[in-house]
């Protein structure tokens, strides 16, 4: 009988500029490598079963990422926890493991939102910067530009409706944003589209690669927690 688990990982340090693919690399050689009898999917293409609940974008922290998994045996989850620890790379840090509901779909289905945090090396006071806040926030429309996939084409999106929370602190030598974005299958926004157009409208003149980007949790529907 088969059996369902989550990881709860941290992605930081220069593990930050792993990919996506990269980091599904990582897990499927540590379990390999463990000997953890991942299951596989049927049909002509097999590939184990192994997700991430949400990919997190190259250049990106994670406090609380997360992973699930399929085994063909029933293993104990901190015998599993510890065991996959010792084969992560430097900056990914395993810090739980536990079993997935039969209920549950698939953590990508129930993502609901997540919480991130910016942090922009300029400093403004922290009144010029609620009241930049309050007036970005109280547009009739919030208009970013976004490439569109079919054809790559920049187009302009209103994300008024996908910004959850948007607040800020003002610090010696930086300004943290934290945020909770729509974040799933059903409703989803990049950070990047808020970090492009609240610098655009505050007239924050910083070059991108300069601001850092971390996602501290998901969050999901039917009060899933890990």
């Amino acid at each position: 009988m088969s059996e369902r688990y989550v990881i709860k990982f941290s992605k930081g340090g220069y593990a930050k500029y792993t990919s996506h693919l990269d980091l599904l690399r990582f897990f499927k050689r540590a379990f390999r490598k463990t000997g953890v009898d991942l299951k596989y999917s049927q049909g002509f293409n097999p590939h184990p079963k192994l997700s991430f609940a949400q990919p997190l974008s190259l250049g990106y922290l994670g406090d609380n990422e997360l992973v699930e998994f399929e085994t063909n045996t029933c293993q104990d989850p901190r015998e599993l926890e510890n065991i996959l620890k010792n084969e992560m790379p430097k900056g990914l840090d395993i810090k739980w493991c536990g079993r997935l509901e039969e209920s549950v779909k698939s953590l990508a289905a129930e993502a609901q939102k997540a919480e991130y945090e910016i942090i922009i090396p300029v400093c403004i006071k922290q009144e010029d910067l609620e009241k930049a806040l309050s007036g970005y926030l109280a547009q009739e429309q919030i208009v970013a530009m976004k490439r569109r996939k079919k054809d790559k084409k920049m187009i302009e999106v209103d994300i008024k409706g996908k910004i959850r929370d948007l607040t800020g602190k003002s610090r010696e030598e930086n300004i943290a944003l934290p945020m909770v974005l729509d974040c799933g299958s059903a409703s989803n926004l990049s950070p990047e589209l808020v970090i492009s157009s609240f610098c655009s409208f505050a007239m924050i003149d910083v070059p991108r690669y300069m601001m850092e980007v971390r996602r501290k949790k998901i969050i999901f529907y039917n009060n899933l927690q890990f």
